[in-house]
């Protein structure tokens, strides 16, 4: 075992359904692990759990559940619910710990545990390495400590209305009455996924004149064509509807993330979220340090965007818990991904909050009485593309002399008027390959030629 993890990714333990490291058997024995990592600093423990809407979700959490009972954690289930949801729960309550099991914006056949700390926070790189080396050393020693075949079952469904009720609860209450979102008319699309089971309600709450879109689960349909990896889905409706609605919302599987349209059915992603966030909390004092963190996916022409209105960008490594360690390194309230993961800190939240996101839009709308088009107009993106290479191995960029060659060709040809990131996928055997340049045709000939290299030299 080295130091480097294993299991764990940027966001959790990620994998196939079924298969190592989430088999029936390897789940139970990361419960169990999980378990003894929480019970040696505190005899009674106690964890929530929450899934999302996979047909594998209720089986995994279910088998995580007992391998938790198997060392005497006891348990609570919010069923399904977001995994901001869960992150609150532990908190708010008082949680050692909260469980999400969701593979977030990945196909249905994929799954995930994903492990917050009793404040609300995912778990630091080290105390998941720790984790692991607990797992692998049971997984050795299964003949001493076998499973406990008298285990009782336990169901995570349909878990404790309460608990989801509490967390929709604390969102609405968030909401300044003197704000009427009533006003505004949406389009939400809750692909399929976790959200289906707290938006209905917190719009309700809250009156806002919504029509749902992907919201019937099926356990197989989650992101298919929808949801935040499809923002032109809820685009296009918005655009096929002229003058009905003020804007679309879009939510990923387990809904830490959202992306939106404009009442024009124009796409609007992350980086125009934090543009727009960062200048109502600049305006009213609470931007501390005047700095938001992105990451190195975030555009140059937010940076630029941003410096005009006296704010500095700083750019965190890709993954909401990367960008919250450089927030509170730095002291930032604000900070986020391209990709829709927005994290405040001047609140409660400690992850990033897809619903928390949208209230936050929509009350910048209505306290400026203005169109979201209007707040993001002046941000002028480079042009700039995402090419994903699917690999066989994980082997550093930095050893492979024909990747490096087409890497350094290219940041030599921009020559500081553009950028190319080059990074593995936490999550999946990919290769992620960004470029930005003053032209889109320079863009995808730079782009083109990094890719090659990867497909040619560690292509699946």
């Amino acid at each position: 075992m080295t130091q480097n993890r294993q299991l764990f990714g940027t966001d959790g333990i990620r994998g196939v359904a079924g298969e190592f490291p989430l088999t029936r058997d390897s789940v139970y024995w990361i419960g169990r692990a999980l378990g003894h990592d929480l019970v040696r600093a505190k005899a009674k423990v106690r964890v929530v759990i929450g899934q999302d809407t996979r047909a594998s979700s209720p089986w995994i959490a279910d088998r995580l559940l007992q391998g938790l009972a198997s060392v005497g954690v006891e348990t609570r289930s919010a069923g399904v619910i977001t995994t901001p949801g869960v992150a609150y729960l532990a908190r708010a309550q008082e949680f050692d710990a909260g469980v999400v099991i969701s593979a977030s914006h990945n196909p249905w056949t994929d799954n995930g545990i994903k492990i917050f700390s009793g404040d609300g926070y995912k778990l630091p790189d080290a105390r998941e390495l720790a984790i692991e080396k607990e797992i692998f050393a049971l997984l050795q020693d299964l003949d001493r400590v076998p499973m406990a075949d008298s285990t009782p079952e336990i169901s995570s469904l349909p878990g404790e209305e309460n608990l989801r009720q509490a967390y929709i609860r604390w969102l609405a209450e968030g909401v300044s009455a003197q704000l009427e979102l009533s006003r505004l008319r949406a389009v939400v699309d809750c692909a399929n996924g976790a959200a289906t089971a707290e938006a209905p309600g917190l719009f309700g709450a809250l009156k806002i004149n919504t029509t749902f879109l992907n919201s019937t689960p099926d356990g197989e349909n989650i992101n298919e064509n929808c949801g935040a990896l499809h923002p032109e889905t809820v685009a296009r409706y918005v655009a096929d509807h002229p003058g009905r609605f003020d804007l679309g919302i879009t939510f990923d599987g387990d809904a830490d993330r959202v992306l939106f349209c404009d009442a024009h059915g124009r796409v609007v992603n992350g980086d125009a979220i934090l543009l727009l966030a960062a200048r109502e909390m600049h305006s009213r004092g609470t931007l501390a340090n005047n700095t938001v963190v992105a990451t190195t996916m975030s555009n140059m022409g937010l940076e630029l965007a941003l410096k005009q209105s006296g704010i500095r960008m700083l750019r965190a490594n890709v993954g909401d818990k990367y960008v919250l360690e450089e927030m509170q390194r730095v002291g930032a309230m604000l900070g986020g991904e391209q990709s829709g993961h927005i994290l405040f800190r001047d609140g409660q939240a400690t992850t990033g909050d897809g619903l928390l996101t949208a209230l936050w839009v929509m009350e910048i709308m209505v306290r400026n009485g203005k169109p979201l088009a209007d707040l993001v107009c002046d941000l002028k993106e480079f042009p700039q593309t995402l090419r994903n290479v699917r690999v066989r191995s994980k082997t550093p960029f930095a050893e492979v002399p024909a990747v490096q060659a087409a890497i350094a060709a290219a940041e030599d040809e921009l020559d500081g008027n553009g950028r190319v990131v080059v990074r593995y996928s936490g999550t999946e055997a990919l290769a992620r390959v960004m470029v930005e340049a003053e032209s889109k045709k320079q863009m995808d000939r730079l782009a083109e030629s990094i890719v090659g290299a990867i497909r040619s030299a560690l292509g699946a």
